[in-house]
């Protein structure tokens, strides 16, 4: 397989939205998260002041749309939205909540930017609407859906959520759902990041996307390796993304795909943007002069593609369900 050089073809499956709460815009982040390093390095790294909210939103838009324009690479993105926790009775729990990325704000960025912009909205199947709002984002152009269990305290394998699934299958809208720990926001049951569990949607028809290769995220121990393997042998609508695996601490996972070439058929690319790309996977490989190839691309989007071309796992143009 050769790897996409069409630009205008080659999609990042995985970009988060970020938004500063200003005025009516539905995002909100905890006082705790506030202080958290996570956001004083975002906000750094992007030079984004958060204490003006309206210009920290909008040049985190700006930059990305700057990035994404520049890359050699990659075409489009799916913003990725972030729902909230909700309690038992389906309702918003803001206290319990880290960080909200709204499906509102993420439709309206994504209509200011539709030739680059596809929206990945967020769903949690907690909610008491959650299935009129997977119907309502359909109707508003929503390209997939985003979930983070781990954080949104949710086990996908509840098959009190089928209604959920079923109106996801009959809306044809894929189900992207992190896998393994998570670090980045504050996970309250890392259990619920297995992808076993993600079988419920799948037996409901669902084109699922595991985020993050299914890997483990607490570096070389992949317990999740063989969960993968047979995800992509009983379920032909099963796929895996290529987000976050430059991180030190899913690496690993990167390594072991390289040596499964079958694998690729099943892969999307993605960045996990803003989060760092790092160069260093060819290294490990043996491929110094991919490396230094790849440390010398500063596009986020083209490194990942460098990186993942050099292990042998070159991504494709579209997206497979169409």
């Amino acid at each position: 397989m050769e790897p996409s050089d069409t630009k205008s073809d080659l999609i990042d499956f995985h970009v988060h939205l970020a938004g500063v709460p200003d005025g009516n815009n539905g995002c909100y982040i905890s006082p705790a998260m506030q202080k958290g390093a996570l956001i004083r390095f975002i906000a750094w790294r992007h030079g984004l002041p958060l204490s003006d909210p309206a210009r920290a939103n909008r040049l985190y838009v700006e930059r990305l749309m700057k990035r994404l324009s520049a890359s050699r690479r990659v075409g489009k993105a799916v913003a990725l939205g972030m729902d909230g926790v909700y309690d038992d009775a389906g309702r918003f729990d803001d206290k319990e909540t880290d960080f909200l990325v709204s499906n509102d704000y993420v439709l309206s960025t994504v209509a200011a930017h539709g030739d680059r912009l596809l929206a990945g909205v967020s769903i949690n199947p907690r909610r008491g609407d959650a299935v009129e709002e997977i119907h309502r984002c359909a109707e508003k152009g929503a390209f997939l859906v985003k979930v983070l269990p781990n954080t949104q305290r949710f086990d996908p394998s509840s098959k009190s959520f089928l209604p959920y699934y079923r109106a996801l299958a009959a809306r044809r809208l894929p189900f992207l759902s992190h896998v393994g720990y998570e670090f980045s926001l504050w996970g309250k049951d890392q259990s619920v990041g297995d992808p076993a569990r993600l079988r419920t949607a799948l037996d409901e028809g669902v084109t699922v996307i595991a985020a993050h290769g299914a890997s483990y995220g607490l570096f070389l121990h992949e317990k999740y390796w063989d969960t993968l393997l047979d995800l992509v042998k009983r379920y032909p609508r099963f796929y895996w993304d290529a987000s976050a695996l430059t991180l030190p601490n899913r690496v690993g996972m990167l390594l072991r795909l390289r040596r499964h070439p079958e694998l690729v058929e099943r892969m999307l690319f993605g960045t996990d943007y803003p989060l760092p790309v790092f160069a260093f996977p060819p290294l490990l490989a043996g491929k110094p002069t991919a490396f230094l190839k790849s440390f010398w691309t500063t596009n986020p989007f083209d490194r990942q593609w460098e990186v993942l071309v050099a292990l042998g796992l070159p991504p494709k143009a579209g997206w497979p369900w169409k």
